[in-house]
């Protein structure tokens, strides 16, 4: 009997730790499940440029064009960069016209397969192969039908804005329309779209670098234009007549 007793209380305190140790392990697991929900609530309040919720590589489309702008591909990312900087000094520098271009390469292929085709009698080697160039029609469809869901979205934006139901919606379309119709008359269309490629090539992968910092400075921009626009408001907006759309609304 004292041998059973004494066989009996060593398992009965394993017992006792191995449910210590359990539980300790399971509040553990479960502090640390409570870890990342609490992260996660913090990082959703931490202020984002344009309310962005997204990282920046979803947010420009999240396939080869974002990983283009995002040098994810530094190899391509150069050469796309490389050959626009080169088209826009042979266009703006060099003076050279987009139709001439055309035609000069035009030329120069179809005169270089032309002899090659009429020489093959002297060289003794096989005629070029001339592959049969044609334009998919689902291609030409995918493309219209994007730029159609395009226009289509911009002309409701711009329905929107001149109904009158949102005064600070109009305000930002006029400023950012005036703005690109100043630094239109400074620049020609090739070079606003090399500047818009550079800036595209730029600007992302630097906020994807200095996200905080720059987070941080705009949510103190977006304050300070907020106090602002609250004394437009105030001064003038508020004072101006409202026209029968917003009464019929508000009613």
């Amino acid at each position: 009997m004292a041998d059973q007793a004494d066989g009996s209380e060593p398992s009965l305190t394993e017992n006792i730790s191995e449910n210590l140790h359990r539980h300790d392990s399971s509040s553990s697991s479960d502090s640390d499940d409570d870890k990342p929900s609490s992260v996660s609530v913090m990082k959703s309040k931490v202020y984002r440029l344009f309310g962005r919720e997204k990282p920046v590589h979803m947010v420009l489309g999240g396939e080869k064009p974002a990983d283009i702008f995002l040098w994810r591909n530094k190899k391509i990312s150069a050469t796309v960069l490389g050959a626009s900087t080169a088209i826009w000094m042979l266009f703006e520098l060099l003076q050279y016209h987009f139709i001439t271009l055309v035609c000069h390469v035009a030329i120069l292929v179809l005169a270089i397969l032309f002899v090659w085709s009429n020489a093959i009698t002297f060289i003794h080697k096989s005629p070029p192969h001339i592959p049969d160039v044609a334009m998919p029609e689902k291609c030409v469809l995918e493309v219209v039908s994007a730029l159609r869901y395009e226009i289509n979205g911009g002309l409701a934006i711009l329905r929107e804005v001149a109904s009158g139901r949102d005064v600070k919606q109009f305000l930002a379309v006029v400023m950012g329309l005036w703005a690109i119709s100043v630094v239109g008359s400074w620049f020609n269309f090739i070079t606003m779209f090399y500047i818009t490629l550079v800036l595209l090539h730029t600007v992302p992968v630097l906020y994807e670098k200095y996200e905080d910092q720059v987070d941080a400075l705009g949510e103190k921009a977006m304050i300070e234009i907020k106090k602002q626009y609250a004394v437009l408001d105030e001064k003038v907006l508020s004072k101006i007549p409202r026209g029968p759309l917003l009464d019929k609304k508000k009613d």
